[in-house]
């Protein structure tokens, strides 16, 4: 156990402060301290040829994206299926996406987009689509947690993490962006246990309950109050010469909470120019959409969402769900008639995926940061009275930028209604094994000893989808 203490009056006679600043614990390892976990993963830590050095973002679109405005627009088709916004042409020939995404139609050549993906799911459990569709619902990343470790031993960001619109803006209403019991659903761990849920920044999971802020209640949920207080500790620390003689790893313990999980999560470290390029607040006030039943759940934070995603990345965790709520288009007096939502969450995920990949390749990582673009489910092919789009499974959008993988194609096709696969379709499953591939070397996992052979046998339960490595 690593204890930061707040040095305030109302100490006790030891000298210690009643109200402890920060704690940090087990870290959902067992018991172990920090500093035992890092001792113990420098002895015992998995060969390098089986983790490879790369993460994933999944920027999951919450209530069911329709994949014909999105990236399978089908203006040939009558009027009653094609795009309701029409279309623009891309970067690649005879290519063309809805026309709310003009930024991510002249980047067509830096990501791939599967058009014959289908969820298979045509309701909100999110569950069956992160999880690869394993009946024992452990999402990919708790998956790789339970591989890894819940935590990067050299900087201690936790390896998979939640981004929730909250977590850029704490003064919302906690959980108000989201369907009724979703949440746990995204990031859930099934039979590996609560510990390897998603590190949620904002409360919840057992990983944050072993990272308490003990704060006074006037400075409970100020984080640059907190931020400000672990520089002034460190200070401290270095001044009176208190780590002088403590070993190694309990020197990294505290670097890792004073340095690196702390800098992480604060924007205000990050270049104004980049916070500028990703932020999607102008495209659209939350005013804008309250009215409107279930697009309340969105909010217009998503840029910066994706910009915390990209520093955690380069901290060290290895897998990041980022949420975006409100695509659940029927457009009954839920969402705006004729898909009129598409105006606001169409453009926001167009501004910050585009700026997300931008700045990935300009930073050298696009090799190293898997993107993916993907929702529970598909919209319906026919229209609906309203000028919506109902809930379907049969098709899915699905977009990945980097990895490593091969960029600049569109893999499968939909029939001419963009009711079916026309092409080999693609499922859940053939996603889950997807990340796998890209965050392992699967062939070497199997050798590894103490791989769970439930884990095993769930990452190789299908194929990746072909064509992109």
């Amino acid at each position: 156990m690593l204890n930061l203490l707040d040095h305030r009056p109302d100490r006790t006679c030891e000298g210690l402060a009643r109200r402890e600043f920060l704690r940090v614990g087990t870290l959902g390892f067992g018991g172990l301290s920090l500093a035992k976990l890092l001792r113990s993963r420098a002895e015992a830590s998995l060969p390098s040829s089986v983790v490879r050095q790369k993460s994933v973002v999944l920027l999951f679109l919450q209530g069911g994206p329709s994949h014909i405005e999105l990236f399978d627009p089908k203006m040939t088709a009558p009027a009653e299926f094609h795009s309701v916004n029409g279309e623009v042409q891309t970067g690649l020939p005879g290519i063309t996406f809805g026309s709310t995404f003009p930024q991510l139609a002249k980047l067509a050549d830096k990501f791939t987009v599967v058009r014959s993906y289908g969820s298979k799911n045509a309701g909100h459990s999110y569950g069956s689509v992160v999880s690869g569709g394993d009946s024992q619902g452990a999402s990919a990343g708790s998956v790789y947690a339970r591989v890894v470790g819940n935590n990067n031993s050299q900087t201690g960001i936790p390896t998979n993490t939640l981004i929730l619109p909250e977590a850029i803006a704490p003064d919302m209403k906690i959980g108000s962006n989201f369907e009724t019991g979703a949440l746990p659903t995204l990031t859930q761990a099934g039979p590996l246990g609560k510990n390897f849920e998603a590190f949620n920044p904002i409360g919840g999971g057992e990983l944050k309950k072993n990272m308490e802020l003990k704060l006074s209640p006037e400075r409970f949920g100020d984080r640059r109050s907190l931020l400000g207080s672990l520089d002034q500790i460190r200070r401290d620390i270095d001044t009176q010469r208190l780590l002088e003689f403590t070993d190694e790893y309990q020197q990294q313990a505290f670097d890792v909470i004073s340095n690196g999980a702390a800098i992480a999560f604060d924007l205000t470290r990050e270049d104004a120019r980049t916070v500028a390029r990703y932020d999607t607040q102008h495209l659209f006030s939350n005013e804008d959409v309250q009215k409107w039943g279930d697009m309340r759940r969105s909010s217009n934070l998503l840029g910066r969402q994706l910009l915390l995603a990209r520093r955690l990345c380069e901290s060290g965790c290895g897998f990041v769900t980022v949420s975006d709520c409100g695509w659940d288009m029927h457009s009954n007096g839920n969402s705006p008639r004729n898909l009129g939502g598409m105006r606001w969450l169409g453009s926001q995920v167009d501004h910050a995926v585009a700026a997300f990949i931008h700045d990935v390749e300009e930073r050298g990582l696009s090799d190293d940061i898997l993107l993916i673009v993907t929702g529970e489910m598909g919209r319906s092919p026919r229209i609906n009275g309203n000028g919506g789009r109902d809930h379907y499974g049969e098709l899915t959008p699905l977009l990945l930028h980097g990895g490593g993988l091969k960029m600049g194609q569109v893999i499968g096709q939909s029939d001419r209604t963009a009711a079916r696969p026309a092409s080999e379709p693609f499922a859940p499953s053939h996603l889950f094994a997807t990340i796998m591939h890209t965050l392992f070397d699967v062939s070497e996992l199997r050798l590894v000893p103490g791989v769970p052979r439930d884990i095993l046998q769930n990452i190789n339960r299908d194929e990746p989808i072909a064509g992109l490595f």
